[in-house]
């Protein structure tokens, strides 16, 4: 039934479970999984006054988390033994990128968390899982 699934995570506890998920739905499947993380487009339009200094401190703490990120989703899914690739999508409304990217990629299923981090590591929301449900034309799995 699904052949590519989008899995969305912020590296959170409950969007590991929904990688997880996932991952796991894929290994029954036989499907591919494209991994995405989103960082948001006012996180770093927010520091835009604070100076140059502070905008690369930022970003570059940014990219680290975004690493730390995906390479545990890449060990989990090599561990999983599914075929798999990542994507960071920096700058983005997270609903936006998912749903874009899943069509892009030919997903025909997007599983995501109903919410994820707040504050600095905030990449995903459940606003932003509510704007997925309403304007996906890909199913969405979301995980609790």
């Amino acid at each position: 039934m699904y052949k590519h699934i989008l899995i969305a995570t912020d590296g959170s506890e409950l969007a590991t479970k929904g990688l997880d998920h996932g991952l796991k739905l894929a290994k029954l499947a036989g499907a591919s999984v494209i991994i995405v993380t989103v960082t948001d487009v006012w996180a770093s339009s927010a520091l835009a006054a604070a100076g140059p200094a502070t905008i690369a401190e930022y970003e570059n703490a940014m990219n680290e988390a975004v690493d730390d990120i995906l390479k545990e989703a890449s060990k989990m899914a090599e561990d999983s033994g599914v075929e798999y690739k990542t994507l960071h999508i920096p700058n983005r409304y997270a609903a936006d990128a998912i749903i874009e990217t899943a069509q892009g990629q030919g997903a025909d299923l997007i599983v995501m968390a109903s919410h994820g981090r707040r504050g600095f590591r905030k990449l995903i929301l459940g606003s932003q899982t509510t704007e997925v449900l309403q304007s996906s034309t890909v199913p969405v799995l979301v995980v609790r």
